[in-house]
């Protein structure tokens, strides 16, 4: 029996996605276009490589109460129990329940922002800005049989960029950034292409008999602590990355609960039947 090279394999993709991921970002020289440039870069690849069950797009969140986040770089949010997105002037407002995943897209992982400090504590700042929103949950049908509404499942929180240039090059400072976060700005996983992938560490649990599915996970994440930052490889940054995404979406989110409708509805004076 032959043996595939898997190695190899993964040698290959990960050449495949850099050169994917750098197609048109470098010859884009205007300071604002090339940011747009960069994070389209990462929405396309992004759209190459995960599932179609995920949406990926820039977009501002917004929750059935008219609160929003920021302008938020990489979104990837359900379309399918999540069936409204708002469109104006070709930007996406997405309901905070579709959420899996919100990612901040800088081209050097060092550097700051006025007013907010370094790129990873605004980073925190605009990931906070997602989960400090009110989503809801309600009871849907599956497989035809009715299941009650869940818990809401984490939001995934992290920072893209394509270098570090940090004078020591090595993880003490971005560790160091990371650990200063509290709360609702916690970073989860993060890629820098020519230095490494990272995923976050942190110790701590959800409460599973608190039956506030709000209180539920705004307390976990204020109660978690970090614990280790885990560095890949420079040479597989963009395969661990993904490898790292799709486990947490595939395996540790699984499906987001269905949204209420009706609570969106509210705020305009309407009913929908929900006994059909």
């Amino acid at each position: 029996m032959n043996n595939i090279p898997l190695p190899e394999l993964f040698a290959s993709m990960q050449k495949q996605m850099s050169a994917q991921l750098s197609t048109n970002r470098d010859f884009i020289q205007h300071p604002g276009s090339k940011g747009d440039s960069l994070e389209n870069a990462w929405i396309e690849w992004l759209r190459s490589y995960l599932p179609n069950r995920y949406s990926i797009d820039k977009a501002i969140v917004i929750d059935h109460k008219g609160n929003t986040s920021h302008q938020i770089d990489v979104v990837i949010y359900d379309n399918y129990f999540t069936p409204f997105i708002f469109t104006q002037n070709g930007f996406h407002y997405v309901p905070a329940e579709g959420v899996y995943a919100v990612f901040e897209v800088k081209p050097d992982i060092r550097g700051s922002i006025k007013g907010s400090g370094n790129y990873i504590t605004y980073a925190g700042e605009k990931i906070e800005s997602v989960r400090r929103l009110t989503r809801t949950s309600t009871s849907m049908i599956n497989s035809g049989k009715p299941v009650p509404r869940r818990p809401l499942t984490k939001i995934l929180g992290g920072i893209l960029a394509t270098t570090n240039t940090y004078d020591n090059r090595n993880n003490k400072t971005i560790e160091k950034h990371i650990k200063s976060l509290v709360n609702l700005q916690g970073i989860d996983l993060g890629c820098v292409v020519d230095y490494g992938s990272f995923f976050v560490d942190y110790n701590g649990e959800e409460n599973t008999e608190e039956l506030d599915f709000i209180k539920r996970i705004n307390e976990y994440y204020e109660k978690r602590e970090f614990k280790e930052l885990h560095f890949s490889r420079p040479e597989n940054s963009l395969i661990t990355f993904f490898m790292q995404l799709t486990q947490y979406l595939q395996q540790a989110i699984g499906t987001i609960p269905a949204i209420d409708l009706q609570a969106y509805l509210n705020v305009i004076g309407e009913e929908i039947d929900k006994e059909l």
